[in-house]
């Protein structure tokens, strides 16, 4: 396979992902389980509370819309590393057990290394 091919595959699954579950904050159309108890319940109630999580969502939906145009891709990119890097350290460090935040630490990683020269002028 070709190196545009495989970025835009990585871009397009990143998009919905964040899309979809950004959206799904907003309009509940897929079944949330409930909160879990403890020190994961208390973290996930605290940012709603205090409207954190709604300001998370809304730059989830905005960067996953950034993966759907081939212009943008390489800045949603570096925009929703930090969003994926939180993801993985909640579920390492919270909940205990790797969840789908490996998938999308990797996939993020694979769109810096296939677009690698779009990045060069902002570490060189």
């Amino acid at each position: 396979m070709n190196k545009k091919l495989i970025t835009t595959i990585i871009s397009s699954l990143l998009g919905v992902v964040f899309f979809v579950f950004g959206l799904n904050y907003f309009f509940h159309f897929i079944p949330q389980p409930p909160f879990p108890e403890g020190v994961v319940g208390n973290y996930i109630g605290i940012m709603y509370s205090t409207k954190y999580l709604l300001v998370v969502k809304i730059l989830e939906v905005a960067i996953g819309a950034l993966f759907f145009i081939p212009k943008t891709r390489a800045l949603a990119a570096i925009l929703i590393a930090p969003i994926n890097i939180n993801i993985l350290l909640f579920e390492l460090l919270l909940v205990g057990q790797p969840g789908i935040g490996v998938v999308l630490v990797v996939l993020n990683a694979a769109l810096f290394v296939l677009n690698k020269e779009k990045y060069t002028s902002i570490i060189a």
